[in-house]
């Protein structure tokens, strides 16, 4: 069935009941549009080449030309994301990544421990075997008698 021509008044009338909510096709569509229908309204959009069509084109479909331009941005971006260089191999989990970090952090961190009690072994021995030296050391001293008054060494 083919629905009638209307002249120019009535085309107007009709775009004026659709802007104005009583539309006689139906229900006010929804505010947040499908995918589906943004893509069909950007490219219904992109035709539009005559002052005034795009203008009707929001009318009809119930919509503003910011939710329009917003849009227009959107796909501008997907674009560019999709021609930016993706990835090669295979896409990493954020949640092992973090497990994979924890266990090397953890790793790390006991053989620093190690190191660390290897240096203070190393500390009290050097410490003991600096004192059991001296000791070994100042017992001729001792032994032959120091001198207080005099730093040097006396013999006998």
């Amino acid at each position: 069935m083919e629905s009638p021509q209307l002249t120019a008044p009535e085309v107007a009338l009709e775009d004026a009941r659709r802007a104005a909510g009583n539309a006689t096709s139906g229900a006010r569509p929804d505010p947040e549009v499908v995918p589906t229908a943004q893509r069909r309204i950007l490219d219904a959009a992109d035709c539009c080449t005559q002052p005034g069509e795009i203008g009707a084109l929001l009318r009809k479909e119930g919509i503003y030309s910011s939710q329009l331009a917003t849009w227009r941005k959107q796909r501008a971006a997907d674009q560019r994301a999709a021609l930016a260089p993706q990835k090669r191999g295979r896409k990493t989990d954020p949640a092992q990544a973090e497990d994979r970090r924890v266990r090397q952090l953890t790793q790390d961190n006991e053989r620093l421990r190690r190191r660390l009690a290897q240096a203070n072994a190393i500390m009290t021995i050097g410490s003991s075997l600096d004192s059991w030296l001296f000791c070994q050391t100042a017992k001729p001293y001792l032994a032959i008698g120091f001198n207080q008054s005099r730093p040097e060494v006396t013999t006998l």
